[in-house]
């Protein structure tokens, strides 16, 4: 028979193996996605993640991708993380395993908005993806004749997402990933930067800026922030 004070040891050791263990999964757990970023922790010299929710007809979602989120990542692309998210406020149908859209600014927005979802996951290179859809927003009135004219290489690629079920598909998880914002999308577009909304009208205004304080005291955001203003 174990001795009571061997069976405590052995009870105490059991305890700290399985709370090591606990803790490496926790610290290896994968990379957020578009439908957990209400729980997004971001690691300490990770970059910032930031989220832009928004609709491919959309004035002010132009204006944003164009005039704040394109030059941010060019000044600060070490520390920014971008995803995007086309679908704004659209509505999904599924009827006989068929998904159609209704999107705020008519069929057309709908089409702009998988093209715009399929050119995110098409293409690798960050910036390159940030200058193709902020090309294509600029004039989505023909959606498949603006995405011929900005992606270029990525051409086929692009195209044959959107054919696909796979568009469809994009489009439908980014409306989940929209639809499950809390609070709910009042305004588009919506930027959530690290999980949270707050501070839009700052973030819109001067999307630098907000990356920069939630950057952190790291030499490198340093560096690229020093003169932001």
């Amino acid at each position: 028979m174990v001795p009571t004070r061997k069976r405590i040891v052995i009870i105490i050791c059991v305890v700290v193996i399985l709370g090591c263990l606990l803790r490496i999964l926790l610290l290896n757990s994968p990379l957020p996605t578009l439908s957990d970023q209400e729980n997004y922790q971001r690691a300490i010299g990770a970059p910032v993640l930031v989220k832009v929710f928004y609709e491919a007809l959309c004035p002010d979602s132009k204006f944003f991708l164009t005039k704040q989120l394109l030059p941010a990542y060019e000044a600060a692309a070490p520390i920014m993380e971008v995803l995007l998210v086309p679908y704004g406020k659209a509505t999904t149908s599924e009827n006989d395993g068929k998904l159609s859209f209704d999107c705020q600014h008519g069929p057309t927005e709908c089409q702009a908005n998988i093209y715009h979802a399929c050119a995110s996951e098409a293409i690798e290179d960050p910036l390159v993806r940030l200058q193709v859809v902020s090309c294509m927003i600029r004039d989505n009135r023909s959606p498949q004749e603006a995405m011929r004219k900005c992606a270029k290489q990525h051409v086929d690629l692009v195209q044959k997402c959107y054919d696909s079920n796979h568009g469809s598909e994009l489009l439908k998880q980014n409306g989940e990933a929209t639809h499950s914002l809390r609070p709910q999308v009042t305004f588009i577009p919506t930027i959530t930067i690290d999980g949270y909304q707050g501070r839009q009208a700052s973030i819109l205004k001067n999307l630098l800026f907000e990356v920069c304080k939630a950057a952190g005291d790291t030499d490198q955001a340093k560096q690229i922030c020093k003169n932001t203003v």
